[in-house]
């Protein structure tokens, strides 16, 4: 019965990650995300039920669109399937089977689904614009603070230490207002630190600390190897760009996972 419950998480996960792939491409280009159909980005078709089936439909239609054969990229595959495989993965991990589906159980996997979609939406837009959405960080703070209430209400956890967390947001905010209108534009750093915070609410202090310094030694690891390309090329200081698209976000992210399913795995087998 548990392979059966893990094979709906897993199909809940793909639809999840079909979710994820409209939102980054839409949310950059102020496109709805909710009430607009979706279609295909080169010939604007509609798309039927059938050409939405998470991960099936990229297989079964090899990759291309069904009404102007254009080639779908392949971010579509990865992101439904990685966010499949890491729902069950979390869900096996957190001890989540058929004889133990209560309603706290149910709670915690379902605001760990939603955070897996800041995560996840987060990162597709930094990718691929090295931008953080102001609205993404705004449901990460409204999700914060739904998790909050249920943490103080149902499971009895301290307030004092997420009151703190809601102040930093509030400093945080304080100071994108102040720079936003002194500059004319959202700041990418203060994206970061929201992001950051919501990390400290979700997956606690000692995962998110692992999760900067992993950040950061991706990023020197990719500053390196890009600074040994450039001399082997003898490029010149001013056309060295790469530093400048550094998506901290998009890395964020990907150490955060890792590190969370390292901490459920610690839990499950070793204590």
């Amino acid at each position: 019965m548990d392979i059966l419950l893990y094979i709906i998480i897993f199909i809940m996960g793909t639809v999840f990650g079909s979710f994820y792939t409209l939102a980054i491409y839409r949310i950059p280009k102020n496109q709805d995300i909710t009430h607009t159909h979706s279609y295909c980005p080169n010939c604007n078709h509609k798309l039927g039920f059938l050409d939405l089936i998470p991960v099936w439909s990229y297989v079964f239609l090899l990759g291309k669109c069904r009404y102007c054969k254009q080639k779908i990229r392949p971010r579509y595959l990865i992101i439904e399937t990685l966010s499949g495989l890491t729902f069950v993965l979390v869900a096996y991990l957190m001890n989540i089977r058929i004889d133990n589906l209560k309603l706290t159980v149910l709670a915690e996997g379902a605001f760990m689904a939603l955070y897996f979609c800041f995560l996840f939406i987060m990162a597709g837009i930094d990718a691929e614009n090295r931008k953080i959405e102001k609205s993404i960080s705004m449901y990460g703070i409204l999700l914060s603070i739904a998790y909050i209430v249920y943490l103080c209400v149902v499971e009895n956890a301290n307030i004092y230490r997420y009151i703190i967390y809601l102040i930093v947001y509030i400093i945080i905010l304080a100071l994108d207002v102040i720079t936003l209108k002194r500059y004319a534009k959202n700041k990418y750093i203060h994206g970061i630190l929201m992001t950051i915070v919501t990390m400290c609410i979700f997956t606690g202090e000692y995962v998110t600390i692992n999760t900067i310094i992993m950040t950061l030694l991706a990023v020197a690891f990719y500053l390196l190897i890009n600074k040994i390309k450039d001399r082997k090329k003898r490029v010149r200081k001013e056309e060295k760009t790469y530093y400048k698209q550094i998506c901290f976000g998009f890395w964020l992210a990907i150490a955060n996972i890792l590190n969370l399913l390292f901490v459920l795995a610690w839990y499950k087998f070793l204590v």
